[in-house]
This record gives structure tokens, C-alpha cells and sequence, in this order.
């Protein structure tokens, strides 16, 4: 079958391609799918398609249909082709022709986004008609897709999880955080917003980042009933009563301690410590919500230092602060019993010392 469609030809790396619009509809139709599991990893044109992705996505596209954005598609075709500028002549505009039944895709980039508009297609049929931007490169061997995979993703560079929080307008969490950050005097001008792991020598105290997991453990019981309004009043309030617990942050924010020596001796910063923290806040506002307060400012009395070797096993191991799932249950079970509230049984087994007295 003979399909022809608008294209532009253009050049790049010494190679022709072209680029052309097509509906959403179209892209289940050009592009079918390999199993790639079923050959080695040398045989492979692509990687093998995540099917757990698929779905994210879709969903990703049907919940922000005024405003969902994809990068170009790229695949290479088999098929002989014949480009007729519109001009008649030597132009970049004109139509694509090509045999359909012998074109034989390969996607070198962008098979997830293919399934998933698959998908989003059958859940809401009207986003057949939307379009996408499509790079066609004529196959030349299993080696060159090999090495147009390689190029395409290789100098992608992943944003950080703090950049991806600040940028983000529909997360209401990643919202709630920048309200934080601004409304609790500790937080203003204290919080880095792009890093994940504070350099060495940052003059920032926390990452956004390591607030935004902790608001997530505050708010976490809020998050469905909740007004956004609401979520940022209650964190802004809690912080601000946890910042009261915490004078060396207060320090660091008027100039009398240096962020880089804080985080270098003292552990209070430190994105597990601020999980627990947000994660115990939830559970003091639903079990004590006359007196949480008192409870926060007991905090205060817990020994940050790095050298205290309560620490040991809890979220420093090896002499290195650790912030696994190991390490944020076990800070959250010691801090738990510093403030005299009861654990779990599972929080329990997470301390060392008392999983060891459990097992007598």
C-alpha cells in the first residue's frame, strides 16, 4: 500500500531525513512493536518496551490533556521512498511517498510514547485527532539503529528531582513545598533548588527535594480531603514550631554558623532526618492535636552531633549517613522514642538494639 503525506527533508550528520506531522491515530498504524525479549542484547534494534511505563504515561496524557507535551518520535524506515518538493524543484517542503506494507519501522526513539498513545487513545477516542511531530531516517543496518539508539539517549541528561519539583504546576505537593519554603523564615533563601545532594560548599541548608518527601510524610493523610490552602497553613505551621526545636538552623540563617559546618557535624538537615521528622508531624497531628506542640519541641533535646553514636546502624553506617528505606524507618523509630511515643512493632524491629532485646 502506497501512503503519501506533508513532509519536510532535511539534513543532518551528513544524512537526509524528514519530518512530518502526523494524528495520534496515525501512530498505531505506522508503528508496531517487536518483542525485543526474545532476541540477544547484540540482536536488539531497541530495548525491550517497560510495559509498567506505558500506563504512567497514558495517564500522564489523559489527565492533562490542555497541556501535555512530547518530544518527537524517530524511527527509520526500509522502504524506498520519493520525496516530491512542493515547489517542484529543490525545496525542503513538499510530500513523502512510501510503500507502507514494506516500511518496516523501527523506532530508534520514543516506542514508550507509541504504546501509550495507543492507550490513551482507547480511553478518550477525541485524542485521535491531536498530532505529533515524527523524524523518519532511511534504515541503513542493525548497527547504525544500534548507534542512532545510543546518540538519542546518551547525552539526555535526567533534571534533577528538585528542578523537576520547582518547575512542576500540576503536582499540588511540589506547590505546597514552594509555599514552605517561603512562609517558614528558616526555609527563605535556605533551601537549594536545584540540587538533590548538597555540594560540599553549598551555602544552602536543605534541598527541595528532601522538603518536599518530608511534606509529602506530613501531609500525607490530608492529601485527598484537603484544600491546597489548608495543606500549606498546616506544614508552614509545623515547621515553623519544628524550627523553633532546631537554634543551629537559626544560626545558619542569621549568619552565626556557616551551612557547610552544620551539615558537616550535625545530622538535623539531612533529608532522612526531615523525613522522619514530617512523617512523626502526621502522626502527632492525629493522635495529640491539643498538644503536638509540646511534643515537637521536644526535639529540641535530641542530640544531632554526627559523633553521637546513637546514630550508629540508625542512619549512619560505616561512618557515612545512609538515607535508604533501612535508615528512614530506623531514624523515625529513635526520634519516636526520644518523644516518649509509642512504636510498632515493625519500628521497633528497626532499631538495633531493641530488635536484638525483641528476639530474647
Amino acid at each position: 500500500m502506497i501512503v503519501t503525506f506533508p513532509a519536510m527533508r532535511g539534513y543532518i550528520g551528513q544524512r537526509q531525513y524528514f519530518s512530518s506531522l502526523m494524528k495520534l491515530s496515525t501512530i498505531p498504524k505506522m508503528f508496531t512493536f517487536r518483542d525485543w525479549a526474545d532476541a540477544t542484547p547484540e540482536d536488539r534494534e531497541q530495548r525491550v518496551l517497560n510495559q509498567k511505563r506505558v500506563p504512567q504515561i497514558a495517564r500522564y496524557i489523559t489527565e492533562n490533556e490542555d497541556g501535555y507535551l512530547f518530544a518527537s518520535i524517530t524511527a527509520s524506515y526500509k522502504c524506498d521512498v520519493t520525496f516530491k518538493p512542493a515547489d517542484g524543484k529543490d525545496g525542503s517542503i513538499g510530500t513523502l511517498e512510501m510503500d507502507f506494507d514494506t516500511a518496516s519501522f523501527v523506532i530508534n526513539d520514543g516506542q514508550h510514547r507509541c504504546a501509550a498513545i495507543a492507550q490513551a487513545i482507547k480511553m478518550n477516542a477525541a485524542l485521535a485527532e491531536e498530532s505529533i511531530s515524527v523524524l523518519l531516517f532511511p534504515y541503513e543496518s542493525r548497527s547504525r539503529v544500534q548507534q542512532m539508539f545510543s546518540d538519542l539517549n546518551r547525552f539526555v541528561a535526567k533534571t534533577s528531582k528538585s528542578l523537576d519539583i520547582l518547575f512542576d504546576k500540576r503536582d499540588p505537593m511540589s506547590t505546597v513545598t514552594l509555599e514552605v519554603c517561603e512562609r517558614v523564615p528558616v526555609f527563605k533563601d535556605q533551601v537549594d533548588k536545584d540540587a538533590v545532594s548538597l555540594p560540599v560548599r553549598s551555602r544552602h541548608l536543605f534541598s527541595l527535594a528532601a522538603l518536599y518527601d518530608a511534606n509529602q510524610e506530613l501531609l500525607r493523610d490530608r492529601e485527598e480531603e484537603a484544600t491546597q490552602h489548608e495543606m500549606v497553613a498546616t506544614a508552614v505551621e509545623f515547621w515553623k514550631e519544628v524550627s523553633k526545636a532546631m537554634p543551629a538552623w537559626g544560626k545558619v540563617k542569621i549568619g552565626d554558623l556557616k551551612a557547610m559546618e552544620l551539615r558537616q557535624s550535625n545530622l538535623s538537615s539531612h533529608s532522612t532526618i526531615l523525613r522522619a521528622i514530617g512523617s512523626i508531624g502526621a502522626e502527632l497531628m492525629r493522635e495529640h492535636p491539643s498538644d503536638w506542640k509540646a511534643k515537637v519541641a521536644e526535639l529540641g533535646h535530641v542530640d544531632w552531633k554526627k559523633s553521637n553514636r546513637d546514630w550508629e546502624n540508625v542512619c549512619i553506617v560505616a561512618g557515612s549517613v545512609v538515607s535508604n528505606r533501612q535508615a528512614r524507618a530506623a531514624t523515625k523509630a529513635y526520634l519516636k522514642r526520644h518523644l516518649q511515643l509509642p512504636l510498632t512493632d515493625p519500628e521497633a524491629k528497626a532499631l538495633p538494639e531493641l530488635e536484638g532485646a525483641l528476639a530474647e
